[in-house]
């Protein structure tokens, strides 16, 4: 099973929705590692790392997030980082 990393910004009401809490869910279940963290520009920045299926399937539910989020834009790209051995909000 190959893994990968990828880095995410979110982009919308994604902020005061509890979008990083609601990620954090996502990845444990799904078995990634990683962290989602507001940034100053009202953006939540994610890292997911893990299996390639899985990162696949919570980045497409990034799109979504939970309720009371409205997601406009996600920004995606493949990095080379070393796996955290969790997953963190901050």
């Amino acid at each position: 099973m190959e893994h990968c990393c990828v880095k995410a910004l979110v982009t919308g009401k994604v902020q005061g929705v509890w979008f990083r809490r609601a990620t954090q869910e996502q990845a444990l279940q799904a078995g990634l590692t990683g962290y989602a963290i507001n940034r100053v520009d009202g953006r939540v920045e994610v890292l997911l790392c893990g299996p390639r299926e899985a990162v696949r399937d919570v980045g497409q539910w990034l799109w979504k997030g939970p309720p009371g989020a409205r997601v406009t834009h996600v920004e995606m790209e493949v990095v080379e980082v070393h796996e955290p051995d969790g997953f963190t909000t901050g």
